[in-house]
């Protein structure tokens, strides 16, 4: 079954063909609808005997359908349908070859890749807090996102910003306080390669990867410096209040303490044979 978002990426599965090519290779496909219940159809059809679940769309609805995946054990296909399909990108999908993609329930390769959860939440990229989870809550974030991220940037880090109240404590055991930007990712990011900097060169390192920005004259690390990136299996935040966040694009409430964690070799995967498998981090030497 292979459900089918018509407005992700600027209607790039209508341009494609995508229903019409993907009924030839006898795949079922269903068209959303805004206010369709994704969940709830994804979980009818399994009932119903589909033994694969595929999404062409954005990263936030390939979550909600990989999670009905991992809940009845069936695998879950990642059509790169969306705007930039960053997961599609570190599975190893070729984001240009959209028909293609739908091999993978015919002529697929499968494996058994990472999810993580926050507050019981799964998420396949990363749970973005502070600036881009402020950013992501803006009702103009979807039309101008650069210029949107720029104010919050400019509100959160300038002379007249209020206390963030995000609390975490590091692997070194140091607490972080007020982070101006936290980002947990399923999986590390590579952060140390120019050429392939952000995206994850595995999905199966059983690890989260975490990110923090401490806000600019803070005190809190004195004079160390106001970055760290380091991995754990699991992270708790704390927070005053609820958070807003980021959850793989998403714009979430998260009511604290958030609790992450990281599920290894959880969802099992279908990529075409003729796709490289691996990001571009993962390929480079």
């Amino acid at each position: 079954m292979l459900f089918v978002n018509p407005r992700s990426g600027g209607g790039k599965a209508a341009r494609a063909g995508l229903a019409d090519e993907a009924r030839t290779r006898g795949i079922e496909v269903v068209g959303l609808d805004p206010d369709d219940d994704l969940s709830a159809l994804a979980a009818a059809a399994v009932a119903a005997g589909a033994d694969a679940l595929g999404v062409a769309g954005g990263d936030g609805s390939l979550g909600v359908v990989a999670d009905v995946a991992l809940t009845h054990g069936v695998p879950f296909v990642c059509i790169p349908a969306g705007t930039r399909n960053h997961f599609a990108l570190d599975l190893g999908v070729n984001r240009r070859d959209l028909v293609g993609a739908l091999d993978a329930f015919t002529d697929g390769v499968e494996r058994s890749i990472d999810v993580a959860l926050v507050n019981g939440r799964l998420f396949l990229n990363n749970v973005s807090l502070g600036i881009y989870g402020d950013a992501v809550r803006q009702p103009e974030y979807r039309q101008a996102k650069a210029r949107t991220l720029l104010a919050t940037m400019q509100s959160v880090l300038g002379p007249s910003r209020s206390a963030t109240g995000l609390r975490l404590m590091d692997d070194r055991g140091l607490e972080h306080r007020d982070l101006a930007v936290v980002l947990i990712s399923n999986n590390p990011y590579a952060l140390r390669r120019p050429l392939v900097t952000g995206t994850r060169p595995s999905l199966t390192s059983g690890q989260l990867g975490v990110l923090v920005i401490d806000q600019p004259d803070g005190d809190a690390l004195g004079h160390l410096e106001p970055g760290r990136a380091w991995t754990a299996a699991t992270l708790e935040i704390d927070a005053p209040g609820p958070v807003s966040a980021g959850v793989d694009g998403e714009s979430v409430e998260l009511q604290p303490p958030i609790e992450l964690s990281i599920q290894p070799a959880a969802l099992r995967v279908r990529i075409s044979s003729r796709h490289p498998g691996v990001s571009p981090s993962g390929l480079a030497p």
